[in-house]
């Protein structure tokens, strides 16, 4: 029908431009959180000029994104001679567009009813509800799983192709080290499928919208804590942040497997980290932070400690919904760029023995334990 082509729509222009600004963002939140904890200005030299003014909006230094792609855009887009240009040139894209796809199934409110909101859609759309979800599938983790693991590709095409040695190390060490942390990522995601019942991230989100003890809220980092922790730790290394940055350690590899990229290729190299950033800031708001929940809000309004409602128009509890999910991934995303600016890099070796001698043995004891514990409980 055309009105679920005219939501579909809308819904994936939303999560493009979240994705996208919320990206660019991060670009100047990492240079300002980083200036703060050094104890610094950081990024403010960057300003606007009102026309036919002397007035300068220098905006602490937001401007900065723009200047970097324009810069981006405008450099010269050096090529090196290559063993396979298709390979060099595909390369970029293979690492950015997946991560996009993986917000597909990411459920960044809860139901939309045209209907309800405006009385005008009425005729068109009647009482039909849609999830705030590009995507709704029932096996929505493994769509995760299989996504995620697609833009290593990007990575080794690019090390692979560029005919540069370091930039071949760097993408041998990202495919390693992806192979090493997905197992941990992978057990501790069948944790959660366990201890959820379901595939579907939006059951797992409304699983959440419970309580514990009849006052906690039944967020998945307080059923399965350690799971979160697992997690998180196995997502930064996939991104290739710091204290997993190995990939790209300029102090051993230059730029590692991107060396040999400039111009906007490099920026969609840049571009797809902070892009990752996002996208596993909303995984981990979805699966252990209630996703779009608060507490005691429901699709008609809060529910009061007495068992009253106190209901809210369709349209405040929309709003409720997509603000809270927004300002929960942009505090995760801040939260993991502290942890970039916090902790010094493993050596590659102890990198790899974190991965499979401590990540993954602890995995595994907390899958038998939540399996042992479903069953008990069942």
């Amino acid at each position: 029908m055309i009105q679920d082509l005219v939501v579909s729509l809308l819904f994936m222009g939303y999560a493009i431009g979240f994705m996208m600004g919320l990206a660019t963002l991060f670009t100047w939140v990492e240079r300002k959180q980083s200036a703060v904890m050094a104890d610094r200005i950081g990024a403010n030299r960057c300003y606007l000029r009102l026309p036919f003014t002397n007035v300068r909006l220098v905006a602490w230094g937001l401007f900065h994104g723009i200047a970097d792609g324009a810069k981006m855009l405008l450099k010269e887009n050096f090529t090196p001679n290559t063993y396979d240009r298709l390979c060099y040139n595909l390369a970029p894209w293979l690492a950015a567009v997946p991560v996009l796809l993986v917000f597909a199934v990411v459920p960044f409110g809860g139901t939309l009813a045209p209907g309800r909101l405006l009385p005008q859609l009425h005729p068109f759309f009647g009482d039909r509800g849609y999830a705030m979800q590009v995507a709704s599938l029932d096996a929505g983790i493994l769509v995760v799983l299989s996504f995620s693991g697609i833009g290593i590709l990007g990575t080794m095409l690019a090390g692979w192709s560029s005919n540069n040695k370091f930039s071949l190390l760097g993408a041998a060490r990202a495919a390693s080290q992806m192979i090493s942390y997905e197992v941990a990522m992978g057990l501790a995601l069948i944790s959660l499928v366990v201890t959820y019942g379901t595939l579907d991230l939006g059951a797992m989100v409304r699983w959440q919208s419970g309580t514990l003890a009849g006052f906690l809220p039944a967020w998945g980092i307080f059923t399965q804590p350690l799971a979160f922790v697992l997690f998180l730790t196995a997502a930064i290394a996939e991104n290739k942040r710091v204290p997993f940055d190995l990939p790209e350690c300029e102090s051993e590899l230059v730029s590692g497997y991107f060396t040999e990229y400039t111009a906007m290729k490099m920026g969609l190299f840049m571009l797809s980290e902070f892009i990752e950033i996002v996208v596993v800031s909303a995984l981990l708001v979805t699966m252990f932070l209630g996703g779009y929940n608060l507490p005691f809000l429901t699709d008609a309004g809060f529910v009061l400690p007495a068992g009253s409602v106190w209901t809210l128009p369709h349209l405040a509890v929309v709003l409720l919904q997509v603000a809270t999910f927004l300002v929960k991934v942009f505090l995760a995303g801040c939260f993991m760029i502290q942890i970039r600016w916090s902790l010094p890099r493993f050596r590659y070796d102890q990198l790899m023995a974190f991965g499979w001698k401590f990540l993954m043995p602890l995995a595994a004891l907390n899958l038998v334990a939540t399996a042992g514990v479903r069953w008990w409980t069942v």
